[in-house]
């Protein structure tokens, strides 16, 4: 079951990862079948010069396991996951923490923050149990071109 304190991590204050492992900065953890998700992946990354984000499928090997290092279930394939160094923010949380690190305009949204997240992630959880009927889906995940490839985990 997944918990959501009103500062957005899941779990406890300080949650971290059940190993250390080296995760980059920003990490964007999606359901990679979903074509909304995919065009988001795609949003953040013309939208982040710097190539700050990195991002892997909830599917992927290396999904289920940041999954498992922070406590979240395998089968959470309906959230946006953004970890941050080894603080974790999922659904509505995740995507206005996005909006943020991207900067210019896109962090005003980030102001969405005083909402509070049970009225936030209602919407956000109406999305994603239509997101496939609205926006479609994929037989496979997403592949990144090569140019890419580097920015994605598995």
């Amino acid at each position: 079951m997944e918990v959501n304190p009103p500062n957005g991590l899941t779990g406890p204050p300080g949650l971290t990862p059940r190993t250390n492992p080296q995760i980059p900065g920003l990490v964007v953890l999606f359901d990679g079948v979903c074509n909304l998700c995919n065009r988001s992946v795609q949003f953040i990354i013309r939208r982040d010069p710097q190539a700050r984000f990195h991002f892997a499928s909830l599917q992927s090997a290396v999904g289920q396991g940041l999954l498992e290092k922070f406590h979240l279930p395998d089968h959470h394939l309906s959230s946006f996951v953004l970890i941050e160094g080894e603080r974790i923010f999922t659904r509505s949380s995740a995507a206005l923490r996005v909006l943020k690190h991207l900067g210019g305009g896109w962090k005003l949204l980030y102001a969405f923050w005083i909402v509070p997240p049970f009225i936030r992630n209602g919407v956000y959880d109406w999305i994603a149990r239509n997101r496939y009927r609205w926006f479609g889906r994929q037989d496979a995940c997403w592949i990144p071109t090569p140019e890419l490839k580097e920015r994605f985990l598995d």
